[in-house]
């Protein structure tokens, strides 16, 4: 790996300070949660909530083209792990064949996202229920997703065909959270090849997406014709060359996602890396704004990078040695973010969302699910609160 900067943490001693987030504060926001998905599950059983909200309400929709309709099953199979309650279950088993049936007729599968889709609605349920439809179902998903791999180029390809000059050799920082579907189908089927393009793909992401400077890029290309780079761009960021808050956020959850398969210690380091640049960030309340380059004024905030930077820290501060200072430091950091999310950006105020968190960010370049609720964060915030309630095992 190159050569990447580790800066100093400038909230260091505000870190090292437990931000006093009790359990029961936890319980509390869980419930309040909890409700608001209880209101809310009979409109949610065939059909899903939308990638973004407009004025805080999701819209219905089908399970055949959104990258993000996982997240919604996902968000159910916390729940029924936490209560118990066989409704969750219920209404989670019906998305699962539901997703059977995206894969078997390939219904909007033409990216990278398998893994959002297919980890958290079907390798959980496998996980939780022992569901062979559900196993099957994900096996062909990363089946599907193998397929996008660049040879040469050593990456998956984000979107795009494949003849497209313009789309050709993309890879993107999202891809991150979409590689355990690969190495969790090397685990099931003792076939070696999933795991083999998960870990060479994320070799490349760490030699490319993230600069010097421990930023990272939103997007990068490499050559598919001789595996040489070509130059990094955003699609979702400010510019080319600031820091996308949502794509850091993928870079510090999932790096060291591929060192729980890995072992590979070098991920931990990076994390590291891409973490202290992130936290160096963040404004007072501890919630990122859309893009780093902001760090205050009137632009959006971005709750939903913050709720995957905490799971992100969460699961950092597992893998680090017991000795190691960072550790407790990077557990309290989460904290802090977390109780800002329970305190400030929930919709427990706001009767006619449908949603969890507000102030989320889609695409700001886009104008799309600007200052609103998106699936994804009340999923993060959903996992990081199961995180402080419990010993609770990873679906990814």
């Amino acid at each position: 790996m190159k050569n990447v900067v580790l800066e100093e943490l400038k909230k260091i001693d505000l870190f090292k300070k437990d931000p006093g987030l009790t359990k029961e504060q936890v319980k509390a926001a869980f419930k309040q949660a909890l409700n608001k998905i209880d209101e809310h599950l009979e409109e949610f059983t065939y059909k899903f909530p939308g990638s973004s909200s407009e004025n805080n309400v999701y819209p219905s929709v089908e399970n055949n083209h959104e990258w993000t309709t996982g997240f919604w099953t996902g968000i159910l199979w916390i729940a029924y792990e936490v209560t118990g309650d066989e409704k969750y279950r219920e209404v989670a088993d019906i998305h699962v064949k539901s997703f059977e049936k995206r894969i078997d007729e390939k219904l909007g599968l033409n990216h990278h996202d398998l893994g959002f889709l297919y980890t958290l609605s079907c390798i959980s349920a496998y996980k939780i229920t022992g569901s062979e439809v559900a196993k099957n179902s994900a096996i062909k998903a990363a089946d599907h997703l193998i397929t996008r791999y660049q040879d040469k180029a050593g990456i998956i390809q984000a979107w795009g065909d494949f003849s497209d000059p313009n789309q050709r050799g993309r890879m993107i920082i999202d891809c991150n959270m979409n590689l355990p579907l690969l190495y969790w189908a090397s685990e099931v089927t003792e076939d070696p090849k999933y795991k083999q393009i998960a870990k060479s793909h994320i070799e490349q992401a760490a030699k490319y997406i993230v600069r010097e400077d421990a930023s990272t890029y939103h997007t990068y290309y490499i050559d598919t014709e001789t595996g040489e780079p070509r130059f990094g761009k955003t699609h979702q960021g400010y510019s080319d060359d600031s820091c996308w808050s949502r794509g850091q956020a993928w870079g510090i959850y999932g790096f060291p996602l591929s060192y729980i398969y890995t072992k590979d210690e070098e991920l931990l380091d990076l994390t590291k890396k891409v973490s202290n640049y992130f936290l160096n960030r963040i404004p007072e309340d501890n919630i990122c704004y859309w893009d780093l380059i902001f760090t205050d004024g009137d632009e959006p905030r971005d709750s939903s990078a913050a709720a995957i930077a905490i799971s992100g820290l969460m699961e950092l501060a597992k893998w680090l040695p017991k000795d190691d200072e960072m550790r407790e430091i990077y557990m309290n950091a989460s904290k802090y973010m977390l109780k800002s999310l329970i305190e400030k950006y929930t919709t427990k105020d706001v009767p006619e969302s449908n949603g969890l968190l507000l102030h989320g960010v889609y695409s700001k370049p886009g104008n799309t699910g600007v200052d609103e609720c998106n699936i994804w964060g009340d999923y993060y915030y959903m996992e990081s609160l199961v995180r402080v309630l419990k010993d609770w095992e990873l679906y990814w």
